[in-house]
């Protein structure tokens, strides 16, 4: 009796498709399973996801319907008995055309009933409450306000301004005048100590006295200054953002800890994914969910169970999605598995399937799908802060930019400075300027420190 039924609701399908009912056309019957926001009851009438859905699409494939809930309020397996339940039931039994609801394309469902291209795809996630931090702190964290580039360009700059400042301690002869009988306060190391102590803004003496000297010290301060300000504002913004420390993102992370339980609905087809799953992570998973027994006997139940706090839920993921958009203090793991569709039921043979599979194809194309979506899944709530970027090296560029011309114009202005005194000592000797300079270098730089011989050429130009 059942095959027969079937037969006829097949061939009612086909006529009306070819458009050989016309004249008196039949409605289809479309069974469907209330659940938010898919199925709503409002009033006498029925509203949500599917109900839009299927409106769509009758529009797309020219037919006409009537919508009713299915009697026992199941989505559809097979019972002791080897029948089949809910939508399924109705759709093998002939009492319906069509099923619409987020019915999971499966490999058993595919063998009752033809399923149409999925209209939603989905998979497995957890959620938890926002506010949930672990214990595992990040030693680095006071790194993380720069990003490596720009350590390692403080490195650089540190070691450069170090080293210019040796050289203009050196060449200056306002700093260092008798190579010979003088003691150089600033060598090598001193002058990593100079700037080590003035890029924590402590100081360390004796500072420069030449004006090239002062200048890269002054150049060296503002850049440590400017410096410090960006890095102590960043480092505020990290520890707000990381208050809450870091937050399980993973399936991975959640079977390494143990500081909050997880579970799914209990007999659920997300618990037989993990119980029948043969990866470890997802073997873990069901072990310790099956020791502490830890399911929930319903999706709202979970729900529920996650806002109070150390506590996650796995469920699917566009029902986390739901939760997440009208409870604000819940948050869904970026990590979706199992990826599964939601399609439309009906007889096996319909050929109303392959339309259906067309029409679903062209609305999601035309992005009508994601209007329905964005429309029922609506999220009311404040948006969360942007997250925390380290600073680029592009970001602080000017500071070193400026800390660059500032180190060139000191090292200048002692070879100007040192040139200025060997000109004047080569007018008064009669001597080359150049050989003076040069022996000047010589004996500032590790030289004898005699005085070269007078050389015949030119005396060089003020």
């Amino acid at each position: 009796m059942g095959t027969m039924a079937r037969e006829g609701h097949i061939l009612l399908i086909a006529m009306l498709l070819t458009g050989v009912c016309n004249a008196d056309p039949q409605i289809l019957s479309v069974t469907t399973v209330q659940q938010e926001p898919y199925t709503m009851s409002k009033g006498s009438t029925l509203e949500g996801y599917c109900v839009d859905l299927l409106s769509a699409l009758s529009k797309k494939l020219g037919f006409l319907y009537n919508v009713h809930l299915v009697k026992d309020g199941k989505y559809g397996k097979i019972d002791e008995s080897g029948s089949w339940t809910g939508m399924i039931g109705e759709i093998v039994r002939g009492e319906a055309d069509l099923a619409i609801a987020p019915l999971t394309v499966t490999a058993a469902r595919e063998a009752a009933v033809d399923m149409s291209q999925p209209f939603m795809q989905t998979g497995l996630s957890f959620i938890m409450k926002k506010d949930f931090t672990s214990d595992e702190q990040d030693h680095l964290s006071l790194l993380n306000p720069f990003s490596t580039e720009i350590w390692v360009g403080i490195l650089i700059a540190y070691l450069v301004t170090s080293i210019c400042i040796y050289l203009a301690a050196r060449i200056s002869p306002y700093e260092w005048d008798k190579p010979q009988t003088e003691e150089n306060h600033f060598s090598l190391l001193h002058s990593f100590w100079y700037a080590a102590g003035a890029l924590t803004l402590q100081g360390a003496g004796p500072h420069p006295k030449a004006l090239s000297g002062r200048v890269i010290a002054a150049i060296w301060w503002l850049f440590s200054l400017g410096l410090l300000a960006c890095y102590l504002a960043n480092l505020n913004s990290w520890m707000q953002s990381d208050n809450k420390q870091r937050s399980l993102t993973s399936f991975e992370d959640l079977a390494n800890q143990d500081i909050i339980e997880y579970g799914t609905v209990k007999g659920g087809s997300s618990q037989a994914f993990f119980q029948n799953s043969q990866t470890p992570t997802y073997r873990k998973i069901y072990e310790e969910m099956e020791r502490k027994q830890s399911y929930s006997m319903t999706t709202e139940e979970g729900i529920r169970r996650a806002q109070e706090g150390s506590y996650a839920f796995i469920g699917e993921a566009v029902s986390l999605d739901l939760a997440m958009a009208r409870y604000c203090d819940l948050q869904r793991s970026p990590e979706v598995i199992a990826m599964r569709g939601y399609g439309i039921a009906a007889p096996l043979g319909s050929p109303i399937v392959k339309n259906l599979s067309v029409a679903i194809l062209q609305l999601s194309q035309s992005g009508e799908l994601d209007d329905l979506y964005n429309k029922w899944w609506h999220n009311s709530c404040p948006a969360d802060d942007a997250k925390v970027l380290s600073l680029k090296i592009t970001n602080l560029k000017g500071i070193f930019l400026l800390l660059a011309l500032g180190l060139t114009v000191g090292v200048l202005l002692a070879l100007l400075e040192l040139g200025a005194k060997s000109h004047t000592a080569a007018s008064a000797e009669e001597k080359s300027c150049c050989s003076v300079l040069s022996s000047e270098l010589s004996q500032r730089f590790g030289g004898s420190g005699e005085k070269m011989p007078a050389q015949t050429s030119e005396k060089c130009k003020a």
